[in-house]
């Protein structure tokens, strides 16, 4: 089998310019010459052996790297903006996608960013009637979306955020356990913890310092409460240094990035990066027996496998996503080449809305994207109680999966026929951008395609795609 070619000239091009180096003084650091070096960042030449190997020497530079990150994502959400009916028949080469992706991503940053900021104006300018008269009606970006895609571009993992929990972690060994660590953390800041029977999960008074979790909710999202609140009174500083660094347009996205900061720095103390990868590995990844082993939920458990991208110490690249009983996508990662629709909701073939009909139960899927690759996708149905009877339950349904590749990691595989082509599932990222003509499930036409329309004839859709 051939081996594949490594292009990263932007990733060069940046790692240059973070180290203040001139091309002159980076090729010399590289043992190439100038033309050489000039040739990899502009994507004209891959990246030799000799190069991969003296940035990690030089440099200590993890090469994976290289071959990761952003470039899939952002020819998805290329394809997805592009797929616009604004665009007409304006859609570019698969090839060209992938050569902006790589050469310029700033670039395709921008455009995403700018069809974003347009596609709210449109939606905007739709509901008209209410916008009128409103002092706050401003044309902006939605700062959860804002939010969603900070983490999204950075691979969902936050190193200084992770490497702080971790070490919180290990600190609370010595102190009884993590939930006694917090309550003791929490303490050594003056602050009083007390569980009434509240409605309010968690609630903070700074001016008595006294804080409050509600004795209805479970035992582990207490101790997820009470970590999250270590998090905003001990690591305060860190959050806003991060935040500062993401630069968010508003203070709405900035404080709900702080919120998901504290939840990030919960759940790696609750399962510390190190102890958790080597865990997951032992157990084949088996969601109950970590939840067991860490006093974490599934959801919380599968969340964190997402998470796993420490460069240098890398576990398998997963997806995962939860979506409501409406199909809509609530939380949405991707380590994968998978890449989830940004507006609307995900494929209906995929298994994770059938998790809904089967509560209590796992559903296992093989299953193959348009382009050919193939995934094992895990789901299965979580619930949030309100705490009380007759107080309202929020129901979703949550995935996890990664490539076939990694069958032999997953215990979910075992007994799964993956050598059999037929026994995989065709899915795809949403359905105006899917390239598939003969779907049964397909609820609109692709947008890429002509349609050949017999008003003699219906097969099972109304139409066919050409």
């Amino acid at each position: 089998m051939a081996t594949q070619k490594l292009y990263a000239g932007a990733k060069l091009r940046e790692m240059r310019t973070r180290l203040t180096l001139t091309q002159k003084e980076f090729a010399a650091k590289l043992g190439v010459s100038l033309p050489y070096l000039n040739q990899m960042e502009n994507n004209n030449r891959p990246i030799s052996t000799t190069v991969v190997l003296a940035l990690a020497q030089e440099f200590g530079m993890d090469v994976t790297e290289l071959s990761t990150g952003d470039s899939e994502r952002l020819v998805s959400d290329l394809r997805e903006a592009l797929a616009d009916p604004v665009f007409d028949d304006a859609m570019p080469p698969l090839a060209d996608l992938r050569l902006t992706a790589s050469n310029a991503p700033a670039m395709a940053r921008a455009f995403i960013a700018l069809h974003r900021t347009y596609r709210q104006t449109h939606e905007r300018l739709a509901s008209l009637d209410e916008a009128l008269g409103r002092e706050d009606a401003q044309i902006q970006a939605s700062p959860w979306e804002e939010v969603r895609d900070f983490f999204h571009y950075c691979d969902n993992y936050i190193d200084a955020v992770d490497r702080a929990a971790e070490r919180f972690s290990g600190r609370a060994q010595d102190k009884g356990g993590i939930r006694a660590a917090a309550i003791e953390s929490l303490g050594e800041n003056g602050i009083r913890v007390q569980f009434p029977d509240i409605e309010e999960t968690r609630k903070y008074d700074a001016d008595s310092k006294t804080l409050l979790l509600s004795s209805r909710i479970a035992p582990q999202t207490q101790v997820f409460q009470l970590l999250l609140q270590v998090s905003l009174i001990n690591q305060d500083k860190l959050l806003e240094a991060t935040l500062d660094f993401a630069k968010f347009h508003s203070d709405e996205a900035r404080a709900i990035a702080k919120i998901g900061l504290a939840n990030y720095f919960a759940g790696a103390s609750l399962m510390p990066y190190g102890e958790f990868l080597s865990a997951a590995q032992l157990y084949r990844h088996d969601l109950e027996l970590l939840s067991n082993r860490f006093g974490a939920s599934i959801e919380q458990v599968a969340h964190r496998l997402s998470t796993l991208q420490r460069p240098g110490a890398k576990g398998i690249p997963f997806f995962f996503v939860r979506v409501d009983q409406a199909g809509t996508i609530t939380k949405r990662h991707s380590a994968t080449r998978l890449q989830f629709a940004r507006f609307g909701g995900a494929c209906p073939l995929w298994n994770v809305h059938r998790a809904f009909e089967t509560p209590g139960h796992f559903l296992r899927q093989l299953a193959e994207t348009p382009d050919g690759v193939r995934y094992i996708s895990l789901a299965r149905d979580v619930s949030k109680s309100g705490g009380s009877y007759g107080a309202p339950v929020r129901r979703y349904a949550i995935a996890l999966g990664c490539e076939v590749r990694h069958a032999e990691a997953l215990v979910y595989a075992d007994n799964l026929d993956i050598s059999n082509a037929s026994a995989y599932e065709p899915i795809g990222i949403s359905c105006r951008i899917c390239e598939r003509q003969n779907c049964h499930q397909r609820s609109v036409p692709p947008l890429e395609r002509r349609l050949s329309i017999d008003t003699h004839t219906r097969g099972t859709l109304p139409y066919e795609v050409t």
